[in-house]
């Protein structure tokens, strides 16, 4: 996790703003403070266990799960990692990084950075320490649903009002990492499933739209929003990919984006929880908003200065984007290989509860 974090500080911070090496900074102040959660929290562990293996941890825990160093733990672990996969309201470091990070940057960060960190989230919290320990006898549930609906609308408003196409789209990440948090804290096969399936999702949806914004950066060489108004119309290629991806980010039936909120609003549901099931359709609502704004500047504007002269990017660039744009709507009509696999191992990591 630290390697890779390492790695991201130092493509951040060379991006050609100088903001890029503030917003470095300030990734490597707030990761390195999670990270010392992380070995905090990993210690109390091995003291408590007398190991480091996670499968013997697993096993030794139940003995000791109730004492107070374990609880300890937990809420070390819990931040630490909170701190790495930018939960509400714990993510201030992700908006300039993915804005000021070079194009090529942004698109690793987001596919796979906070994903590395959700991944790891779920392996403790499930595996390790157990969903009946920490979502039966301690309340995760409600912290976590708080959260992450507070993360889906703030970042979601907050994104309405940028003028940068990168920031608003990186609080748009912030945004839909509340919905993948959402889906585990609600601890059920169904609602696993959902932040599961989401986080393959939202990986191939971002890496899409950073992707084909890259392009536009490579042609016109800024992506304010004043500064690309028309560009659909001179490279339609890209900014139809693009527009396919963030249909799928609203969550438009037939796309991946759809799947993942269909599960999570089901899953709401069945925990009896209908007003949840609500408050994600509204949220939807708002993405419309961000992104019809975003369809409103690059197809209905007249091209003008360098978007005027642009033209699609080289085919290198193009069929990456292209094969991610397809990805979205295919994972959208068969959902075998992805939510499969999700529903897969929601079951194996609810096999841990105590």
């Amino acid at each position: 996790l630290e390697v890779s974090s390492l790695s991201s500080y130092a493509l951040i911070a060379m991006g050609r703003d100088r903001r890029a090496l503030v917003a470095a900074y300030q990734y490597l102040i707030m990761g390195t403070i999670g990270a010392s959660f992380y070995v905090i929290g990993v210690g109390l562990i091995y003291t408590m266990t007398g190991t480091l293996n996670l499968g013997l941890i697993a096993e030794r825990i139940g003995d000791v799960e109730s004492t107070r160093p374990v609880l300890v733990a937990l809420a070390f672990i819990v931040v630490g990692i909170s701190l790495k996969l930018a939960l509400f309201p714990l993510h201030v470091w992700l908006p300039n990084a993915y804005a000021y990070a070079p194009s090529v940057a942004t698109v690793f960060l987001a596919a796979t950075a906070t994903k590395v960190a959700i991944y790891l989230f779920a392996r403790f919290v499930f595996s390790v320490f157990g969903a009946g320990f920490v979502f039966s006898d301690l309340p995760v549930t409600e912290i976590l649903v708080v959260l992450s609906v507070a993360a889906i609308f703030g970042a979601s408003t907050v994104a309405i009002f940028q003028s940068d196409v990168k920031r608003m789209f990186a609080y748009s990440s912030v945004g839909q990492v509340g919905y993948i948090t959402l889906g585990l804290s609600l601890a059920t096969v169904t609602g696993l499933t959902g932040g599961l399936v989401h986080l393959v999702n939202h990986a191939m949806i971002k890496a899409a739209i950073f992707m084909g914004l890259g392009a536009v950066f490579y042609r016109v060489g800024k992506i304010e929003f004043d500064d690309i108004a028309g560009v659909g119309r001179r490279m339609p290629i890209t900014m139809s990919a693009v527009v396919i991806a963030c249909l799928s980010l609203v969550g438009v039936p037939g796309t991946a984006g759809f799947v993942s909120k269909w599960y999570l609003i089901v899953a709401a549901i069945e925990v009896g929880w209908w007003w949840l099931g609500l408050l994600i359709v509204l949220s939807s609502m708002l993405t419309v908003i961000y992104v019809g704004r975003f369809f409103e500047c690059v197809w209905f504007r007249e091209p003008a200065g360098e978007v005027a002269r642009a033209g699609e990017p080289p085919l290198e660039m193009l069929v990456p984007i292209c094969i991610l744009a397809a990805a979205t709507v295919y994972f959208g009509i068969d959902t075998e290989l992805t939510a499969g696999m999700a529903e897969r191992a929601a079951i194996v990591l609810l096999q841990g509860v105590r």
